[in-house]
């Protein structure tokens, strides 16, 4: 399908994505997957497809059935088998993890270069995805290099975060640095190097934004910041002037048995950024550290 015409501002960060990204070729097919949401951004990506040579197929997530998605399309899952790249650029919902999940899985087995932009704006495109990735990819080889040697990280700030983390030489520190490989898939904006920690204790607060549907429900929290209290890697309590994001965030940690868990500790890596959104998949690209 054809998500319309392209938007020049949103072109260079497109052929970023495309070109210098992805390294996208004239004999690669793309499953390019959107949502009505993010058509604008889907339009520039197309039109970068189309500039280097290669071959599409456009899904939107909408022609398959009604938001939030209880599962994957089987359209969508069928396409990224045969294709060479993937790319998935929709704003989330709540409930919709799990067909995020099985969208990945699909990419994982068969270890195709994928580009994950859940959360992608207009704006995202004109910041983030504008971004010098090959410095980004050699600051975040620099970081990852020490990191391989550390035993303890105390992380501590203004707003009150206070924290130690310890970890296990067995797990290894990964970047995504922008430049995508079969190996490692990665969010566009790039521009991060993370690991799980091995225990982590403390007070952390979330004063940008908590990610996935939260971006869109509450924003930016640096007004109500959200206190966590984290004891041996799981949450333990949560304290926000926002009564209704304090439970909500609960619940949203407590839907599995590992749901608590602090899963990555990263430190975000992307010089070109300059300013909090209020967007998790750019704001957690900014330089500094978070869980």
């Amino acid at each position: 399908m054809s998500f319309g015409p392209a938007q020049a501002e949103l072109m260079p960060g497109a052929k970023n994505a495309v070109e210098t990204c992805l390294a996208v070729q004239p004999h690669e097919h793309v499953a390019l997957i959107a949502d009505e949401a993010s058509r604008s951004v889907a339009a520039s990506l197309a039109a970068a497809l189309e500039d280097c040579g290669a071959e599409y197929t456009g899904l939107l997530l909408e022609d398959f059935g009604p938001r939030p998605m209880g599962g994957a399309p089987s359209a969508v899952l069928d396409t990224l088998e045969s294709a060479d790249i993937g790319i998935l650029a929709m704003n989330p919902q709540p409930g919709e993890l799990g067909a995020r999940m099985a969208i990945v899985k699909v990419v994982e087995r068969r270890q195709i270069r994928y580009a994950h932009m859940v959360g992608v704006t207009p704006q995202i495109m004109q910041q983030g995805m504008r971004a010098d990735y090959k410095m980004v990819d050699r600051l975040s080889d620099r970081l990852r290099e020490r990191m391989l040697r550390a035993e303890t990280l105390t992380v501590k700030s203004g707003a009150g975060t206070s924290f130690s983390a310890h970890f296990d030489r067995g797990l290894d520190w990964v970047k995504t640095s922008g430049l995508i490989s079969p190996r490692y898939w990665s969010n566009l904006p790039a521009g991060e190097v993370f690991t799980t920690p091995a225990t982590l204790d403390g007070t952390f607060v979330c004063d940008a934004t908590a990610g996935d549907y939260f971006n869109g429900k509450y924003g930016d929290l640096q007004a109500t910041p959200m206190k966590m209290t984290i004891r041996n890697a799981r949450l333990a309590g949560v304290e926000c002037g926002r009564k209704d994001l304090e439970e909500e965030f609960w619940n949203y940690c407590h839907t599995d048995e590992n749901s608590d868990r602090v899963g990555e500790l990263a430190f975000g890596t992307n010089l070109g950024l300059s300013e909090m959104i209020g967007i998790l998949l750019q704001d957690e690209k900014f330089p500094g550290v978070h869980i």
